[in-house]
């Protein structure tokens, strides 16, 4: 035997290696619903949102029902500075008048969402761009945040505008793309109840799907490797008193507290586990779907 054809060899034992591992959790996710917070780094990087669809189209294609519902605040941001619109935020959240939410409509539902669902249609997938406008599939109800003046002790109601959070997802429209080839692919955007368009997180949109889906998996993808401890070690598992602890304690703080927080909700809503992961990584979502340790922070009810 050549040396040539015993690396080919190797390397075909290799790949079959991987695929007999990965069969059992295909079997455990078949014909269920994952649904997936695209962003990020992920999704700004040519390379990786390649990828990301090319795994999207995977899923599909061995049975599951993938969902992706995708963010886009940097892209946002930089277009409203070329529109110079002046931009806020309160607690996170951006506070969205008029002329902006007209500007997050269009990069959401418009050149952000047609971006994935090109890029999942030429990896051979059926992409299918949706917002939640569309078919009702997001009803939602507007935000308003509470601040206390520390001199007066006044507290005044913050306006944060055309802002909501999901009040009703109505999964008939997700059930037709579930029972056919077709993936789904959403802009965080919902109507209010004078249908006003409002401008909704993506994390809590995500997370709102994947409750009203009872999917079996809700993945949220971010720039960091999970959910670290005091020593920044990855928390691989971790549930909702875990998680109070860490949080009230102080070792869980910034940014990761509301993503937290909406896995926690969202499996508090029957969701059997989600996944806080680095969509840096390549791969990720594979590698969290089909290997036995996965690669972020497993958050369950209990």
């Amino acid at each position: 035997m050549n040396n040539k054809t015993e690396i080919t060899n190797q390397i075909s034992g290799s790949q079959a290696q991987i695929l007999s591992q990965a069969l059992p959790f295909m079997r455990r996710y078949a014909d269920k619903t994952i649904v997936i917070k695209y962003g990020g780094h992920a999704m700004g990087d040519n390379k990786l949102a390649k990828l990301f669809a090319n795994d999207i189209v995977l899923l599909k294609q061995v049975g599951i029902h993938p969902i992706v519902v995708h963010g886009g605040g940097p892209q946002i941001g930089h277009m409203l500075e070329r529109m110079k619109i002046k931009s806020s935020f309160i607690d996170g959240l951006r506070v969205t008048d008029a002329d902006t939410v007209d500007v997050v409509e269009m990069v959401l539902a418009g050149t952000i969402n047609k971006q994935i669902t090109a890029s999942i249609n030429e990896a051979g997938g059926v992409a299918i761009g949706l917002s939640g406008k569309d078919g009702n599939l997001i009803r939602a109800s507007k935000i308003k945040r509470s601040k206390r003046d520390p001199d007066s002790n006044i507290e005044r109601v913050l306006d944060l505008g055309f802002v909501g959070e999901p009040e009703k997802i109505d999964i008939h429209v997700l059930d037709v793309f579930k029972r056919s080839n077709m993936i789904p692919v959403i802009a965080p955007i919902g109507f209010g109840p004078k249908g006003e368009t409002l401008n909704i997180n993506a994390d809590t949109a995500a997370g709102a799907i994947a409750a009203a889906m009872e999917a079996k998996r809700f993945l949220l993808l971010t720039d960091v490797t999970g959910v670290l401890d005091g020593s920044s070690k990855l928390i691989e598992h971790i549930n909702t008193t875990e998680a109070s602890k860490l949080i009230k304690d102080g070792v869980i703080t910034g940014g990761m507290i509301p993503k937290l927080t909406t896995c926690l909700e969202t499996v508090s809503k029957g969701v059997d586990a989600a996944v806080i992961l680095d969509g840096r990584v390549a791969h990720s979502v594979l590698l969290e779907l089909f290997t036995d340790q996965g690669i972020g922070t497993l958050v369950r009810h209990k």
